[in-house]
């Protein structure tokens, strides 16, 4: 089937909660893609932060295939050898004490919600407590991760939603501050904002947060669905602030193309919150998924997969402030942490049509709010590969001027 076939079957079978960009993916090979048309394009946004190691890794590859010819599922009923070695793994990253493994981001936010609530349940006793999060936060499209992001376009044609949340500004510690009571449970943040405008956390609020938690016995939860696994320059991006959370939330690059998340606990909530039939799930953490998982944390380690992209990260920023310098009409801010980026565009200049613009010319990427052009490409990227990118939106820039 060609490029026209595949959207036109579509157009008429799926439920249309995507307006999706005119083409059809066909194949990739390390950083870039092909339609079924045969074009190829650079990909500067990886399945929105997923493919950190590019498509077709002849070690990941290996692994999955491994595992198709052993067993793909089993209940979690039973144990099994690519759950505890992915496990390991995870914890062992994160500097945390325990893992479940779910089938997405959104279910990862769920779980932490329900640990959190837990603990504080097993803590005094009683049920009724509240979360923190904070506005222009994204955590995903479920009714309780939809319930702690803190933006009315997704949430209004859903209300009511769970209730016990209270929303704090990002970067304002004396709003945080100011929303925790005595029923606050936890407080839930990205490390870096995503969907919300690439922005990073201040070391001074997101410390600030760190202490008023231990103060108030608060559990603070870091959601690094899209910032984690390398994307920043550190595997872990609360590493450069010198904290732990209490929970984690990961996903998208954890298995680097199949469906699976995790959410982590310290040990102070591993002890004192969820037990045998509190939290479930049929799919999450089966074998499959767990060798991806696995396979990716060991490529991580031999490859130096974080040096790397705090090598392309430096050259990416360097070439974004120059496209920045030559476009200042265009591109008012440019921000983010790592191989996680953003320019900030004028409202002239929609970030929307700068992306199908790059299309047409051979790019991938895609947007985030407030207007901004988001750069999460695969960790493997080169110096030619931001070379390239950066031309195709010189060009994209030149003709919108004109």
């Amino acid at each position: 089937m060609n490029n026209k076939e595949i959207m036109d079957m579509a157009e008429q079978y799926v439920l249309h909660t995507y307006n999706r960009f005119p083409m059809a993916v066909d194949h990739g090979e390390g950083v870039k893609v092909y339609d079924a048309d045969g074009k190829e394009y650079l990909d500067f946004m990886a399945g929105i932060a997923v493919h950190a190691l590019g498509y077709q890794h002849p070690a990941y590859n290996e692994a999955l295939e491994t595992q198709l010819h052993k067993v793909l599922h089993i209940s979690n009923l039973y144990y099994h050898e690519p759950l505890a070695l992915a496990a390991k793994a995870l914890v062992t990253s994160t500097g945390l004490s325990r893992a479940f493994f779910t089938n997405s981001g959104a279910e990862a936010i769920e779980g932490a919600l329900k640990a959190a609530k837990k603990y504080a349940f097993t803590r005094d006793g009683h049920a009724g407590h509240e979360i923190v999060a904070m506005r222009q936060s994204f955590h995903g499209r479920t009714v309780g991760a939809l319930s702690v992001t803190g933006n009315a376009h997704y949430q209004d044609p859903f209300l009511p939603l769970m209730g016990g949340v209270r929303f704090a500004d990002f970067n304002d510690l004396s709003s945080v501050e100011a929303a925790v009571s005595e029923k606050t449970c936890a407080i839930l943040l990205e490390t870096v904002q995503g969907e919300g405008g690439i922005y990073p956390a201040d070391p001074e609020f997101l410390k600030g947060v760190r202490k008023l938690c231990d103060e108030k016995d608060i559990l603070l939860i870091l959601d690094e669905i899209q910032c984690g696994m390398g994307r920043t320059g550190s595997m872990w991006a609360y590493e450069q602030y010198g904290i732990l959370p209490d929970i984690l939330t990961t996903a998208k690059a954890l298995g680097c193309g199949v469906p699976v998340g995790a959410f982590v606990l310290g040990e102070k909530a591993a002890k004192a919150s969820l037990v045998p039939g509190d939290h479930g799930t049929t799919y999450g953490g089966n074998p499959f998924v767990c060798a991806a998982v696995a396979a990716v944390f060991d490529i991580f380690e031999k490859e130096h997969i974080v040096w790397r992209t705090r090598t392309a990260a430096a050259y990416l920023e360097k070439k974004l402030d120059e496209l920045m310098a030559a476009h200042p009409e265009q591109i008012k801010a440019h921000r983010g942490l790592g191989l996680m980026r953003g320019l900030a565009l004028a409202e002239t200049c929609p970030a929307g049509k700068v992306a199908s613009l790059a299309l047409e010319k051979g790019l991938l990427i895609i947007t985030a709010g407030g207007n901004v052009l988001r750069f999460v490409p695969p960790l493997i990227i080169e110096s030619d590969d931001v070379d390239r990118a950066v031309a195709i939106l010189e060009e994209c820039f030149r003709e919108l001027e004109a």
